[in-house]
C-alpha cells in the first residue's frame, strides 16, 4: 500500500529536524574554529563567521601556544596508537572469535560468558590494575605501548563477541570443502574465512580505531610528558583554570575528527554490510 502524502511529508520533516539537531553541534564546532576569541564567546548564534580567520589553526603549530609546538608529536602518537590497537585487537578477536564459533572445548561457554560479563563494567575500573601492571611493573609509562595494551584490553572482548557472531553466519561447508582440497585449519581460516568476513572485520576494526583515537582518561594517566601526549590530551590544554582558548579547542577538535571521517569514508561499504548482513546472501 502506497504511503499517504501527508505521512511522507511528516516522516521527512521529523528526519530533517532530527538530523539538524544531531549535526548542529558539529557545525558549530567547525564554525567556531574559524572565529576569533571575541566572536566565539559572543551570545549571538552565527553559523557562518562574519570575519573568518585561520589564526586558531595557525596557533596549533606555534611553539608559544598551548600546544608548545608538539602538535605533530601528538598527531603521530595518536595515529600510531590507534593503528596498532586496531591491528592487535582485530587479530586477537578474529582468532578467538573463530575458535569460539567453530571448535568445541572444555570451558567454551564460561569463556564466552566471561567476554560478555567484561562488557558490563566501565573501563575506568580497569584503570588502577592496568596502571599497576603496565606503568609500574612493566615500566611503560609515557610510551605508546602502555596505551596500545590498555586499549586492546577494553576493545578485544566486544570485538570477539561481534566476530564470533559473524563467523556463525558463515556456512561450515565452505571450510569442509577447503580441507578436502588439502588446506589445514590455519590455511582455511586465512584463505577462506577471513576474506568472507571482511565486512565483520571492518566493523570491529572501526570500533577498535575509535576506541583508541578518542580515549582520554587512560591517556591522561599513562602519559605525563608533553611530547608523548595524544590529540585528546592536547585538546585539554587549551582550557584550564587560567585561560580559556575556545577557538584553539575547536580547531584541534576539527582536526581530531578528520582521520575518523576518512576511515569511515573508505570503509563505509564494508561497515554497512557488516552491520546488516551475514557472510553469504541468497
Amino acid at each position: 500500500m502506497k504511503q499517504p502524502l501527508w505521512e511522507r511529508i511528516a516522516t521527512h520533516a521529523v528526519l530533517l529536524v532530527a538530523s539538524a539537531i544531531a549535526l548542529f553541534p558539529l557545525i558549530w564546532v567547525v564554525s567556531a574554529s574559524f572565529k576569533n576569541q571575541f566572536d566565539v564567546l559572543s551570545t549571538e548564534i552565527e553559523i557562518i563567521p562574519s570575519e573568518p580567520t585561520l589564526e586558531n589553526y595557525e596557533a596549533l603549530f606555534n611553539p608559544a601556544s598551548a600546544t608548545g609546538g608538539y602538535f605533530w608529536n601528538w598527531f603521530g602518537n595518536s595515529v600510531f596508537i590507534a593503528v596498532m590497537t586496531t591491528i592487535l585487537s582485530v587479530f586477537l578477536a578474529a582468532t578467538a572469535g573463530y575458535a569460539l564459533s567453530r571448535y568445541r572445548f572444555r570451558g567454551k561457554r564460561p569463556t564466552t560468558s566471561f567476554f560478555l560479563v567484561s562488557q558490563m563494567f566501565p573501563a575506568v575500573i580497569l584503570l588502577v590494575p592496568l596502571f599497576q601492571l603496565l606503568g609500574i611493573q612493566l615500566r611503560l609509562l609515557n610510551t605508546p605501548w602502555a596505551l596500545i595494551l590498555a586499549y586492546a584490553t577494553t576493545a578485544v572482548p566486544f570485538c570477539v563477541l561481534m566476530l564470533r557472531s559473524y563467523f556463525d553466519t558463515l556456512p561450515i561447508e565452505l571450510e569442509e570443502a577447503a580441507r578436502i582440497d588439502g588446506l589445514g585449519p590455519l590455511g582455511t581460516f586465512w584463505k577462506i574465512v577471513v576474506p568472507l568476513s571482511t565486512p565483520g572485520i571492518a566493523v570491529t576494526a572501526f570500533y577498535a580505531f575509535i576506541t583508541a583515537w578518542n580515549e582520554f582518561l587512560f591517556a591522561l594517566v599513562f602519559l605525563t610528558q608533553p611530547e608523548s601526549f595524544t590529540l585528546p590530551i592536547g585538546v585539554r590544554l587549551f582550557v584550564n583554570q587560567f585561560t580559556q582558548n575556545w577557538g584553539g579547542t575547536m580547531a584541534l577538535s576539527v582536526i581530531v575528527t578528520i582521520p575518523v571521517m576518512l576511515f569511515f569514508y573508505v570503509a563505509q561499504r564494508y561497515l554497512i554490510s557488516g552491520l546488516s548482513t551475514g557472510g553469504v546472501k541468497g
